[in-house]
């Protein structure tokens, strides 16, 4: 039996405005930019790709499934710039065979810089989902599929969830198979699903590359690839970037096409099913434990968190950042919290990433600003303008 699980990771981030030195108003964000790009991707990828896989649901009737994590920032973008996404989302949870999973409501590092926030973020994009969608998530994914047994154990001491996903690095597999699920190092419950980067990165990454080697690939070839995983693994987790459709692989090269005829060639095999992450969870037993004493992630070649914290620009401005927390929460104030928490965003950290070579391309996509600099000094020129609004609150409730 070979059970493919696929996961979608859906997100968009609130965009900073050219911010100077000289600027003084407390608004931050570049609504113009933010709803341009919000729009033209809903167009390209999250309207077509949700009205095709509802298709391909309705046709299978309950066979195939899949399941995604939504962030909170894209979906406040969504209910501003493109209310039709949202509503597509609701048509897709209602057939019963998708899933929604938890994660930071701001797609932030918080579980790097503070637990507190990190927990109060996953409480507020839990009630998020449970709010519009009706379903309480049962499996937790960090943003950026960040990752080690620190993270597993406090999800496990929460509570609520059955199992995490993170990246089936090579380096923590050792000679194990990312096709079985697993059980965390120090947790006794909560079950750990491990993506297998290879096939999932063949689709998200190879697909429209005609120097690969297996280009064109097909939906009966991918099936074939994954038929051979039975006898020889459980599950076969793909996840990837819900962008992936229309996005990064244009609809020109098939993709859409692709995912239309793929649950179809995968189910001609008697063995194969569709499972989403919290059924991979409850259907099959741990193979083993899986020890990840340093953090990984699903991002770049290394697997690790140099994309975000691989310079001193970046630590200088995510830890300027957090050093913020207790002044922000000491007021209240909901537009203060609020601007601090979107600044927490990992995507403002990623623009500053100065790694180019392989994984060049990758970083520049998206990305508004013309080098990591720019980033760095547009972001901590934000900053100063957020930390003089605390210290003005500071100034009020504590006059001299």
């Amino acid at each position: 039996m070979a059970s493919i699980c696929f996961y979608f990771q859906v997100h968009q981030p609130t965009r900073l405005k050219h911010y100077t030195v000289f600027d003084k108003k407390e608004h931050y964000f570049d609504d113009q930019k933010n709803g341009t790009i919000c729009k033209k991707v809903a167009e390209k990828c999250y309207l077509p790709a949700n009205r095709l896989l509802l298709d391909v649901i309705n046709k299978f009737q309950g066979k195939f499934k899949i399941s995604y994590s939504i962030t909170g920032v894209l979906l406040e973008q969504l209910f501003s710039f493109s209310p039709k996404v949202i509503d597509t989302f609701c048509q897709l949870a209602e057939t019963g065979c998708v899933e929604f999973l938890a994660e930071t409501y701001y797609h932030s590092l918080s579980f790097l810089y503070s637990h507190d926030e990190f927990i109060e973020q996953v409480n507020k994009h839990t009630k998020a989902i449970e709010t519009l969608f009706g379903q309480k998530p049962k499996v937790f994914r960090n943003t950026e599929l960040i990752y080690n047994n620190d993270l597993a154990q406090l999800i496990e001491s929460m509570g609520c969830f059955d199992a995490i996903i993170t990246e089936g690095a090579d380096h923590i597999l050792g000679y194990r198979s990312p096709n079985f699920v697993y059980t965390p190092s120090g947790c006794s419950k909560l079950k750990l699903l491990l993506k297998n980067y290879s096939l999932s990165d063949d689709v998200a990454f190879r697909f429209s590359n005609r120097n690969w080697a297996q280009w064109p690939l097909t939906a009966d070839k991918f099936a074939r690839w994954i038929d051979k995983v039975n006898g020889n693994g459980n599950v076969v987790n793909l996840f990837m970037d819900y962008e992936t459709f229309g996005e990064h692989q244009w609809e020109n090269t098939g993709i859409f096409d692709f995912m239309k005829h793929l649950p179809e060639e995968i189910l001609k095999h008697p063995d194969n099913n569709f499972k989403t992450p919290s059924e991979v969870a409850e259907s099959y037993p741990s193979m083993d434990t899986v020890d990840v004493p340093h953090l990984i992630s699903w991002a770049d070649t290394e697997r690790d968190l140099s994309a975000w914290l691989g310079n001193a620009m970046q630590s200088n401005a995510i830890h300027e950042l957090y050093r913020l927390e207790k002044k922000v929460k000491n007021f209240s104030d909901d537009k203060l919290l609020s601007d601090w928490r979107k600044l927490q965003t990992s995507d403002h950290f990623y623009y500053m990433c100065t790694k180019y070579f392989a994984d060049g391309d990758v970083h520049k996509y998206f990305n508004p600003y013309d080098s990591p600099y720019d980033s760095y000094i547009n972001f901590m020129n934000v900053l100063s303008n957020l930390q003089k609004r605390c210290s003005k609150k500071e100034d009020t409730v504590c006059p001299v």
